[in-house]
């Protein structure tokens, strides 16, 4: 059986992966993420995705090897990772009381025997409106530097008022898409029985 590296040094995404019952390793790409304004999500995402797979990759040609990348697509502005707590801020400003997308792209390489595979996800997020004081608050419980768009969906979401789409998507990895992936590498989760 292959082995599975994700090339993310995010623990959010290595929680999903656990947690749907996958054997990983985990591998940092060592990339910077492009942002830019002239690509759209869907395009940056798995630009992004496909840089920080083929990088792991060529060192660990005979693993597969999933990258993903997420960001917030407001209309057509785009809120990757914050650079400071005022820019995490001004996000939060900009999210409340409105609906914005979530998009992940996912990349998986098998090297070896020059195999990709590319998927990208989208979720829709509703914010509930956000007091002055409801932003500070959350700012001061969780660390939103670095996170797309400056929210934790997995560790606060008291933020949030609705999700349609896939969760897992809005905490950073599709898992649905995901799965689908990794099976036509013949990579599948444990079994109970196998822990």
């Amino acid at each position: 059986m292959r082995g599975l590296i994700l090339a993310s040094a995010s623990p959010r995404r290595a929680d999903l992966l656990s947690s749907a019952g996958y054997r990983f390793s985990v591998v940092q790409a060592h990339t910077a993420e492009l942002m830019a304004d002239f690509l759209s999500p869907r395009e940056l995402t798995l630009f992004n995705a496909r840089r920080k797979a083929f990088a792991v990759a060529q060192r660990h040609p005979e693993s597969v090897v999933m990258a993903a990348d997420t960001i917030v697509a407001l209309g057509p502005k785009i809120l990757g990772k914050p650079k400071d707590f005022l820019e995490a801020r001004s996000f939060l400003e900009q999210l409340s009381g409105r609906s914005h997308v979530v998009v992940s792209g996912v990349a998986i390489v098998l090297h070896a025997e020059s195999r990709a595979v590319y998927e990208v996800a989208h979720s829709e997020v509703r914010f509930r409106k956000l007091t002055t004081t409801d932003i500070e608050h959350y700012l001061a419980r969780s660390d939103p530097l670095d996170k797309a768009g400056g929210y934790a969906a997995q560790t606060d979401s008291s933020i949030i008022e609705s999700v349609a789409g896939s969760f897992t998507n809005v905490v950073g990895l599709p898992m649905e898409v995901v799965a689908e992936c990794l099976n036509q590498f013949e990579i599948l989760p444990a079994r109970a029985g196998d822990q």
